[in-house]
């Protein structure tokens, strides 16, 4: 028995009409904010000089567009990427839990704990088996097995816990290039 559907899609929205707020006045992003944007994920250190002659703007323009970026939530935080391998962070683990109940309880019970996990970097609530995803950075395998006996054994109602080690970083990217308008690869 074949069964077949149409579906109707709507169009893929183009960035340049995400809406923004400058004062009371609803804006699209444009390519100068674009420009802006992906250059400040590759440099953030960029100074407006730097930056308006990167977009072709001048340094007040520039300055005035990225104030508005930053007060409508589109730039949350200026970050140094750091290279972890030279505070002896070598291992990437990604932890997979379960709990035993994925009650509202449960829930707030593991989240509330698990960001108190000093060596978890990010926590992700899942759809599917597993309930929890973690990145877990460790010196070695030694290390990992530290961090699983004293930190994440104790969070409260695990269920199961599943561990898998990177073995290299393929792609790290902050923002994906398609944000931009970029579809290369």
């Amino acid at each position: 028995m074949q069964i077949s559907a149409s579906f109707d899609l709507p169009a893929p929205v183009s960035v340049a009409e995400v809406p923004f707020h400058a004062g009371n006045e609803t804006l699209a992003l444009d390519r100068k904010d674009l420009a802006i944007l992906a250059e400040l994920t590759t440099n953030a250190r960029a100074s407006h000089t730097e930056l308006a002659n990167t977009v072709g703007l001048s340094s007040t323009a520039l300055a005035r567009r990225q104030k508005a970026l930053e007060d409508d939530g589109y730039i949350q935080a200026y970050q140094a990427a750091l290279d972890l391998t030279q505070f002896g962070l070598t291992t990437t683990v990604l932890v997979r839990i379960a709990l035993e109940s994925q009650s509202d309880e449960a829930l707030k019970a593991f989240e509330a704990e698990v960001v108190k996990c000093p060596s978890v970097v990010r926590c992700f609530l899942m759809s599917g088996t597993d309930d929890y995803i973690l990145i877990v950075l460790a010196r070695d395998i030694q290390d990992f097995e530290r961090i699983h006996r004293t930190e994440l054994s104790r969070l409260p109602r695990v269920a199961r816990v599943q561990s898998s080690f990177a073995l290299r970083e393929v792609v790290n990217r902050a923002v994906p290039t398609v944000v931009f308008g970029e579809t290369k690869r």
